[in-house]
């Protein structure tokens, strides 16, 4: 899966991915400081099953800290967005364009109030704003494809009595919708109309509730240790209750990973403490209690960062994670113990783990066998998150 990192320029996004991904990105308070999209892998935290088993796995991507597994996620974060740009504004026609792959988008809001919808510096700024923007923008992006073909692509649909649901799936196939979307939106909106029969606010709600489908989104509330940041994060949840709305200290999470990895402490990406293990000059002993008073001993979520990916992939995209074990023993043919943990669609049964792991193992599949309990499962077992599976083949 790919994670979009979205919002208007100067919001942090960058920071966000830097944290997320440590990799090396340019990081500036000037609007479009990232042109081409910047890629990198991040983790989502799942809790590992090696301690039921009283062993230490041994992880081939990723890695493990005290029984946290951490499971690799590809993380994009484009150029600032801004008003207008699904009309090309601030070069955004390429920007969202290179947001057609992504499945789901994390959208990070300055909520410290102190840049407007174009980044640039200002005072008591509404970040409420900037959310309906951002939706008003992703909803025209879709609406504006559609709106191209939609007349003779909907009356051939109809001429020609081919399956709707599944001629608008294969036509947007490169923005990622499926079947299942088209279906869904349709007997949510219930137009009586043929679809070539649609009004343009009728063809703008199909164009809105595909793209919420197809690229579900969550709120990171950046910035939210900032003098004005706890007031308009509350602000945001208040006024949109039916998003996901996290509070974030991306600085904050930056640097903890950069203090963790220059072994000065030992952080584990979501908790709420450190532990101070080298020689700290008093600036960095000072910047990290001001991160531990301001952000880790205030919010549930720590910085919000590992939360927010966590919250991404589990309850926005609805993964799970699945762990390849045999049911004898644990370890691959190198002598790996639990090398790899993997992350399925919620829904998926035995079978499609066993066609995810190798064509051939779904082809020859005879059952699945729980590493925990030993037992046999059929083809139509439907997984549940941290399941431990062996599969049998012939």
């Amino acid at each position: 899966m790919l994670i979009g990192l979205v919002g208007k320029p100067s919001c942090g996004k960058s920071t966000f991915f830097k944290a997320a991904t440590l990799a090396e990105v340019e990081i500036a308070s000037y609007p479009f400081t990232t042109i081409k999209p910047n890629h990198g892998v991040g983790y989502v935290k799942v809790d590992c099953i090696d301690k039921e088993f009283n062993v230490q796995c041994q992880p081939k991507h990723g890695f493990c800290v005290d029984g946290w597994r951490f499971v690799p996620v590809e993380l994009m974060d484009v150029a600032g967005l801004v008003p207008g740009a699904s009309e090309g504004k601030g070069l955004g026609n390429q920007f969202l364009d290179d947001l057609r792959q992504a499945d789901v988008f994390i959208h990070i809001v300055d909520v410290s109030g102190t840049t407007d919808a174009e980044g640039k510096p200002t005072k008591d700024y509404d970040p409420c704003s900037d959310i309906q923007f951002l939706e008003d923008e992703l909803n025209n992006w879709y609406y504006n494809i559609l709106k191209k073909v939609w007349r003779t692509f909907s009356r051939k649909a109809e001429i020609e009595d081919i399956n709707f649901s599944e001629a608008v799936a294969k036509q947007f196939s490169g923005l990622k919708v499926v079947e299942d979307d088209v279906k869904d939106v349709l007997r949510k909106l219930d137009f009586s109309e043929k679809p070539s029969q649609w009004k343009d606010e009728q063809i703008k709600k199909f164009a809105s509730e595909l793209r919420k489908l197809s690229k579900p989104m969550i709120i990171a509330a950046n910035k939210v240790d900032t003098e004005k940041g706890k007031e308009n994060y509350q602000k945001l949840k208040t006024k949109f209750p039916n998003l996901i709305v996290m509070p974030c200290s991306a600085d904050s999470e930056l640097a903890l990973r950069e203090a963790a990895k220059a072994n000065l402490i030992k952080y584990i990406p979501g908790e709420r403490n450190f532990e101070i293990k080298g020689e700290l000059n008093e600036k960095q002993r000072e910047a990290l209690e001001k991160i531990k008073k301001d952000v880790l001993d205030k919010f549930p979520e720590g910085t919000g960062v590992q939360a927010i990916l966590n919250s991404a992939v589990f309850d926005l995209l609805k993964y799970i994670a699945i762990f390849p074990a045999g049911a004898t023993k644990l370890a691959d043919s190198k002598g790996n113990i639990l090398p790899d943990c993997f992350l399925l669609p919620e829904g998926s049964t035995a079978l499609d783990f066993a066609y995810f792991l190798h064509t051939d193992f779904g082809k020859n599949f005879i059952k699945a066998i729980d590493a925990r309990t030993k037992k046999a499962l059929g083809k139509d077992y439907k997984l549940k998150h941290r399941d431990a599976l062996e599969i049998v083949t012939r």
